[in-house]
């Protein structure tokens, strides 16, 4: 789940809020793991009455139900454009900025909370989206049963949570396993781009990233910040701060 300012999301912040024994097996993304494997940590939220409205209006739309089976994703859009997966939009406000942007593109954007699905399809709904839609699902899941390989032409992961804690690194979401499994989903030459303001993770995340085979790096280490990626409120307030930001943009190797 990208993590926008936790405050505005009505969630907690991050790993202080959530116990160790809690935490434990909670946001694993290994699907070779013997336990029960998720990409997120569950959350409490309140859902506003607007995202509510959203949810009802819109839902039937653009909100896909997760079933293990591969959907006809031409006819789910209803045409055949490039796609782009998003896991872990938060409020959706870039994911909503960037569709707009790129409206050539079909994004589909997994995310588990309902604050962050109601607020995406409240923003599809004040901007007139048609290139969007959300599945309200685990994404491990989602990439094991619904998406056929090398099927995306991108991915996007925004700020995931960064589980600060050492003992907690482990349940990153970016890691070796899905990592591989996110790289089978990619048409060759297709990108996966992830950004992150804790600097250990961006080197993880250079470190995983670089070591999968599959894929290669479109810059030296760091990229700049692709002109499609809107700097949020949150990144902002980050910047003006000193904090850094790392993005990482890396495509799949023809053959």
């Amino acid at each position: 789940m990208m993590h926008d300012d936790p405050n505005e999301a009505g969630l907690p912040p991050h790993d202080d809020a959530i116990p160790d024994e809690a935490a434990e097996g909670a946001d694993a993304v290994n699907p070779l793991h013997h336990r029960r494997i998720r990409s997120f940590v569950t959350r409490a939220g309140r859902v506003s009455t607007g995202q509510r409205r959203a949810m009802d209006e819109l839902g039937p739309r653009f909100v896909v139900p997760y079933a293990p089976e591969l959907p006809d994703w031409n006819a789910v859009f209803g045409r055949s454009a490039p796609r782009i997966l998003e896991i872990g939009f938060g409020m959706g406000a870039s994911t909503a900025e960037i569709a707009a942007n790129r409206p050539g593109d079909d994004f589909l954007g997994v995310e588990v909370h309902e604050p962050g699905v109601g607020a995406l399809l409240k923003l599809i709904g004040e901007q007139d989206l048609s290139n969007i839609r959300i599945i309200q699902h685990d994404a491990v899941e989602v990439l094991e049963h619904m998406l056929a390989p090398e099927s995306l032409d991108g991915v996007h992961i925004f700020f995931p949570d960064p589980w600060h804690k050492a003992r907690h690194h482990k349940r990153r979401l970016i890691q070796p396993p899905l990592v591989a499994h996110l790289a089978s989903r990619l048409k060759p030459g297709a990108y996966i781009h992830c950004a992150t303001d804790w600097q250990n993770y961006a080197e993880q995340m250079l470190e995983v990233l670089g070591a999968e085979p599959t894929l290669e790096n479109t810059a030296a280490d760091y990229a700049p910040r692709p002109d499609y990626r809107p700097v949020t409120k949150f990144e902002r307030r980050g910047l003006r701060l000193g904090h850094g930001v790392w993005d990482l943009v890396f495509r799949k190797r023809a053959g």
